[in-house]
C-alpha cells in the first residue's frame, strides 16, 4: 500500500496536494476508522409497495430527488469506491432522498451524516461535496433509470444526481448495523451492470476525467 503507481493518469506524492478541479487526492484504506452503530429503521416492503409509496409521495411532493456520494479511497494501489451493501445483496451508493425544499448538497450531507457517522448532525460541514458527475431519471413509476431524460417525458417520477465527495485524510466511518461499507475497485465495477446495476457500474466512466493523486502512506 502506498507504492508508486505511474500510469493510466494516475499520480503519486508522498503528501497531499490542493484540490484543483480535474485532479482527487485519494487516501489509502488505512487511513480510516471503520465502527458501527444502532441499525436504521429498514422498509421491508415488496416492488409494488414500493411502486405504491413512490406514487403516494409523487402526488404529495411531486419530482423526488434523490443524491448519492461517490467516494474514493486508495487500496493495492487502485482506486477503490465506497459501497453501502444491504444484506448481503444490494450494493448502494451512500445518500439518499431529499426533504421538500431541501437543496442538493445540504441533503446529501445530512444522508451521509445519518448512514456514515456516530449521529445526525455531528459533522454535516465535514463532508466535502464537490461538482455533480451526473443525473439519472426515472420516466415513470418504474424500476429502471436512464441516464438522459426520454424528450417525450414531460413529468418524469425521480432524478438521481451523483456528487463527488472528497475525503480528507482521516475521518470516522460508523455504519449502522445490517449495513456493510465496502471499498470495491473501479476495475471490478466498470460496466459490471449485472452485479452493481447501471448507475453504479457507470461510474468509473464518470470519473474518467479526472487524475487520481495517490497518497502514500
Amino acid at each position: 500500500m502506498g507504492d508508486e503507481m505511474g500510469s493510466n493518469g494516475n499520480v503519486s506524492e508522498s503528501g497531499g496536494s490542493d484540490q484543483s478541479h480535474g485532479v482527487i487526492d485519494i487516501y489509502p484504506l488505512s487511513y480510516y476508522y471503520f465502527g458501527s452503530k444502532e441499525a436504521l429503521p429498514f422498509k421491508d416492503e415488496t416492488l409494488a409497495d414500493r411502486i405504491q409509496r413512490m406514487k403516494s409521495n409523487y402526488a404529495a411532493h411531486g419530482l423526488r430527488t434523490c443524491v448519492k456520494a461517490v467516494i474514493l479511497v486508495e487500496l493495492f494501489n487502485h482506486p477503490h469506491l465506497l459501497l453501502l451493501q444491504v444484506r448481503n445483496s444490494t450494493f448502494k451508493l451512500p445518500g439518499g432522498r431529499l426533504r421538500p425544499g431541501e437543496s442538493d448538497i445540504d441533503g446529501l450531507r445530512r444522508k451521509l451524516s445519518r448512514k456514515l457517522s456516530v449521529n445526525e448532525s455531528g459533522d454535516e460541514a465535514e463532508w466535502e461535496v464537490g461538482e455533480c458527475l451526473g443525473m439519472w431519471w426515472r420516466p415513470d413509476f418504474e424500476t429502471l433509470l436512464y441516464p438522459y431524460l426520454p424528450p417525450n417525458v414531460k413529468r418524469p417520477k425521480e432524478c438521481t444526481k451523483l456528487f463527488l465527495v472528497r475525503l480528507p485524510a482521516s475521518r470516522r466511518f460508523i455504519v449502522p448495523k445490517k449495513l456493510k461499507l465496502l471499498a470495491v475497485p473501479l476495475c471490478q465495477i466498470h460496466e459490471n451492470h449485472k452485479t452493481y446495476g447501471p448507475v453504479i457500474s457507470g461510474v468509473p466512466q464518470l470519473l474518467s476525467k479526472f487524475s487520481f493523486n495517490i497518497i502514500q502512506s
